[in-house]
């Protein structure tokens, strides 16, 4: 379990003194409690590995935003602080899928769930989700399928 995993890496931060990764790892342990709070307040269970994986994901796409806005405004240490969390946190990801498995799975999709339009392309991106959560980048994945719709 991803939670596991997370405490292990916090304690092997800690006692290398890593101040980077241990920032991090406690900053990734809130947000997922954050969720766990805001997910009892509306009667549901604690978030899942998925859930997680969905997380990671929000928290990489804040730090290259933030960085970009670094490097507009000349910071550039601050936008190598944020690119060495961006590293971190997709250190705990799965690997990523190339551009050309990502087209082809998305052609796949298409062709499964029997889409005919745009309209059609929630349902695709939905069972893309469902399948390859942390493994492709839905935005880029988006314009894929919106493409192959066309």
């Amino acid at each position: 379990m991803l939670r596991d995993k997370f405490a292990n890496v916090l304690k092997d931060a800690l006692k290398a003194k890593d101040v980077r990764r241990t920032s991090t790892v406690r900053l990734i342990q809130t947000a997922i409690k954050d969720r766990d709070i805001a997910n009892r307040g509306v009667g549901k269970d604690p978030v899942s590995d998925d859930e997680i994986m969905q997380i990671l994901v929000k928290m990489i796409k804040q730090r290259d935003e933030s960085a970009k806005i670094y490097e507009d405004n000349a910071r550039p240490e601050l936008a190598a602080q944020e690119r060495e969390e961006i590293e971190i946190i997709k250190s705990f990801m799965p690997e990523q899928l190339p551009e050309e498995k990502v087209r082809e799975l998305c052609a796949a999709v298409i062709n499964e769930t029997g889409a005919q339009g745009l309209r059609d392309m929630g349902k695709c991106i939905s069972t893309l989700k469902e399948r390859y959560s942390g493994q492709m980048d839905f935005a880029k994945a988006s314009g894929v399928v919106k493409d192959l719709l066309k």
